[in-house]
């Protein structure tokens, strides 16, 4: 691998060779176990040679460095049920002796989950060392390499799809008299590039292909990172299988799924956007230049649902009793790393009655429409465009279903069924044909890390959205919905260059949720504007508590969008655990589409917005891409100096606050909704710091118990930094409660005897010497039992209270080796 990696940096590693072969479609055939909580069942993989990739006739120089010989080494899978066809043995002279057949009759050396030992940790060798070239080495095989993490891969082969009925109408001879591996990749190369008017058939055969048997097993191992799979004497990728079959199944702690309970308390699997992609769930190709399609068939037991990035609303088919299979698919050819799945016990929410406040009314395609799609020329690589439907292009509100648990259906009838329509009809209005044919919604378990995430045909919320108004649920719904343009139908070509996908949902949010209102523009100006105040605070806020170099839309400059020959690259910042929290690319990118918007005026730049995404529909782009074609749409007197390299300059390429940016905020003045609210804020401001005078109950109730269980902790804890905060307490937030007795009563304010007249606050009995030095001391107390002690003696219950003495210097009731009298656990500190 010509990339050698750190492992102490925290950039994410893309080791597939793209540049060699390319995915074009992934069957799956998974099941799903909730009670092992695994994911288990097979891949087929159908390849095209990737465009960089060309047969050399001489032999080139090695890259491996010599000890990594040992490294290349494979080991062939465990046995499974199905059986072996074809057996090979290495060679001395490829460096591969002394590895056998693991095959029938042969004994199992793999570990108990099914995985092979790691050969980083057999030979000691890191992934950093490991730097062959994966194309042809002369003598040696070709390598293909796959991503992959967290997998126990069981067993790799050739997939005979010669022997599918019916598959000679792909060869070029009309008859299968001899079959070779010529012949097998000939009619995987006619398959992958069937016209889009074909894809019914096209899909139809990949679903029995991916039924074929086996042709023989392939040498695969694994590292940290990758899978890497041989077959012995195939030295090119044009030569190496084009269709394989991997079965394998997924690890309970594997970072691409989670293993949850949903709001009910039922159990739950769904894949959480994690840094790693997919690479957990199935091994795949993850640089975004692997666009491919899928189709995949999920078992799970009947009681479940599953949903899935796909075209088609599935139904469940019952295989036998108590368990279902879902089979859903997608034409559009997407990164893998966009591939969503979620199986539980959700229940599709309807609304109770016809909404008749919608702003526009669905309007579902027939089955002729739906089943004639025209194939246009679009920029993109061919496949059922809805940009060259007529019928689709019209269609302003998408079929769209939602899903959440049962204790949920009265917030979403309430919230979120009401605002999908005019929220889908607004982003219509704005940016023209929707990218996909349907959209499920679901509202996923409370651990999920972000208020939502949008993948193709469905889109994940929390269920944070729907407490309160509707307005948070309305923008985040909008942020989602504009994904399906920018981050699915159009994606960025280096995942560095984030903004392209965060910082146009977060600009055009704004735009689709005033459509969505239908606000007056005066209205929605003045909403935007506010907005825009708010995300200027919280930018300034990033800027001061984040890392420069994390502060960058661009890092990686003139060499964005570079990989090695092989195709690998990494992801600059990819694992650092701070990056999840991070919104400057969101919040940097808004602002300069912001100023780019005012600059051309709403009405020039939404036009242009429309003619770039029907332009770009279906590719990956960079940032040059977009502002390149955005100033040659610029009349010149509106340019005003700007070019692609000031505007990579000021906005991309450097940390902190635009100076562009810095100059509008400070010559901007606010409009009249910001000016009310930032008074109001003022004015609370004010209120809260004057002297707390409570005039209702129920409010100093609230704020005494929040206070209350803050000191709790801190004592408990012994968190010295916040003892300040005890004492305040006890000093100024507890004049007043002598006022209203059921507020001490319900905090566990008790009162001491008439004579020592004076309030005690129950803490804790997890107190020590140095925490009760730190607390202000009173005269006298009265612990619950009418036990008496003196500031002299902290420490101790006098004699006179019944109870056992403690020693001298011993300390307070709890603290260890204290002797409490029967039933004093408890601390009273006088006030």
């Amino acid at each position: 691998m010509d990339v050698k990696l750190d492992p102490s940096r925290d950039d994410l590693p893309l080791l597939a060779n793209t540049g060699h072969i390319l995915v074009k479609h992934y069957v799956l055939d998974l099941d799903v176990d909730f009670k092992s909580q695994i994911i288990e069942g097979s891949i087929v993989l159908f390849f095209e040679p990737g465009n960089r990739f060309k047969k050399q006739s001489s032999s080139i120089e090695e890259t491996c460095q010599s000890e990594s010989n040992e490294a290349c080494k494979f080991r062939m899978p465990e046995p499974c049920h199905n059986p072996v066809t074809h057996t090979s043995t290495f060679s001395s002279k490829m460096g591969y002796d002394g590895f056998s057949v693991c095959g029938k009759g042969v004994k199992d050396t793999s570990g108990k989950d099914g995985n092979h030992d790691n050969w980083e940790q057999a030979s000691g060798i890191s992934s950093s060392k490991y730097c062959c070239d994966t194309g042809n080495h002369g003598s040696e095989d070709f390598l293909l390499v796959l991503d992959c993490c967290d997998l126990s891969v069981l067993k790799v082969e050739e997939v005979d799809v010669a022997a599918v009925p019916g598959i000679e109408k792909f060869a070029r001879s009309p008859t299968l008299t001899v079959v070779s591996e010529e012949l097998r990749n000939q009619i995987i190369r006619e398959l992958v590039t069937l016209p889009a008017d074909r894809w019914r058939e096209q899909l139809d055969y990949y679903a029995r292909c991916s039924q074929a048997p086996g042709c023989g097993e392939l040498l695969f191992d694994t590292d940290t990172w990758s899978l890497q799979i041989r077959k012995t004497g195939t030295q090119a990728a044009t030569d190496f299988p084009h269709a394989i079959r991997i079965r394998y199944r997924t690890k309970p702690q594997g970072r691409s799924v989670t293993w949850t309970s949903d709001q009910s308390g039922r159990p739950c699997v769904y894949t959480m956007g994690s840094p790693i992609n997919n690479r957990a769930l199935f091994p795949c190709q993850e640089p975004p230049v692997a666009m491919s399609t899928w189709q995949a068939t999920v078992r799970a037991a009947a009681s479940f649902v599953v949903l899935m990035s796909g075209e088609n609303s599935a139904k469940p088919t019952q295989l036998h009793e108590g368990c279902s299979s879902w089979h859903y698919y997608v034409t559009m050819p997407m990164p893998a790393s966009t591939f969503t799945i979620a199986v539980g016990s959700w229940a599709e929410m309807k609304p109770e009655t016809c909404l008749s406040n919608d702003l526009a009314t669905e309007r579902s395609l027939s089955s002729s429409e739906a089943d004639f799609r025209y194939v246009g020329v679009c920029g993109h690589m061919e496949y059922p465009c809805r940009f060259q439907n007529a019928s689709a292009t019209t269609q302003e509100i998408i079929p769209h279903r939602v899903f959440a648990p049962v204790c949920l259906k009265g917030a979403c009838q309430e919230t979120l069924l009401r605002l999908i329509p005019p929220c889908l009809s607004a982003a219509h209005s704005v940016l023209g044909t929707h990218p996909f044919s349907r959209l499920d919604v679901l509202i996923v378990p409370a651990n999920f890390p972000s208020l939502g995430m949008a993948s193709p045909h469905i889109i994940f919320l929390s269920q944070s959205t729907l407490t309160g108004m509707s307005h948070l649920c309305g923008t985040r719904l909008c942020h989602e919905i504009a994904h399906a343009w920018f981050g699915l139908a159009i994606g960025a070509r280096d995942w560095t260059e984030e903004w392209l996908s965060e910082g146009f949902a977060t600009h055009l949010e704004d735009v689709f949720w005033a459509r969505a209102q239908q606000l007056a523009p005066r209205e929605a100006q003045e909403q935007q504007e506010l907005r825009a105040c708010l995300r200027w605070r919280r930018l300034q806020d990033e800027v001061r508590n984040s890392p420069e170099e994390m502060q960058v839309l661009r890092p990686n400059k003139e060499e964005t969008g570079c990989v090695s020959d092989s195709g690998s690259s990494v992801i600059k910042h990819g694992l650092n655990p701070e990056k999840a929290f991070m919104q400057v690319h969101y919040l940097k990118g808004y602002f300069l589409l912001r100023f780019l918007a005012k600059r051309l005026g709403d009405d020039t730049y939404f036009s242009f917005l429309r003619k770039f995404v029907h332009t770009f529909h279906g590719q990956l782009i960079l940032s040059q891409d977009f502002l390149q074609m955005l100033l040659e749409n610029i009349p010149e007197e509106k340019r005003l100096e700007l070019s692609v390299e000031n505007i990579f300059r000021d906005w991309l390429e450097s940390s902190g606050i635009p100076q562009p940016l810095q100059r509008e905020r400070g010559a901007a003045a606010a409009c009249g909704l910001a000016r009310r609210v930032s008074a109001e804020v003022a004015k609370w401001i004010r209120v809260n710091r004057r002297p707390r005078k409570r005039k209702r109950r129920e409010t100093e109730e609230v704020f005494e118990k929040v206070r209350h269980r803050w000191c709790e902790l801190v004592v408990k804890h012994r968190y010295t930094k916040a003892y300040k905060d005890v004492e305040r307490f006890l000093q100024e937030d507890q004049q007043n409660t002598s006022k209203f007795p059921h507020v001490a009563a319900r905090q566990n304010f008790r009162r001491s005897s008439p004579l020592c007249g004076r309030t005690t606050l129950r803490l804790s009995q997890h107190l020590s010497m140095d925490v009760w030095a730190a607390l202000p001391s009173g005269r006298c107390e009265q612990c619950c039992r009418g036990h008496w002690r003196t500031d002299s003696s902290p420490g101790s219950c006098l004699p006179s209270c019944g109870g056992s003495s403690t020693s001298e210097g011993a300390g307070p009731h709890g603290a260890p080796g204290t002797q409490l009298a029967p039933g004093c656990a408890n601390l009273h500190v006088n006030i």
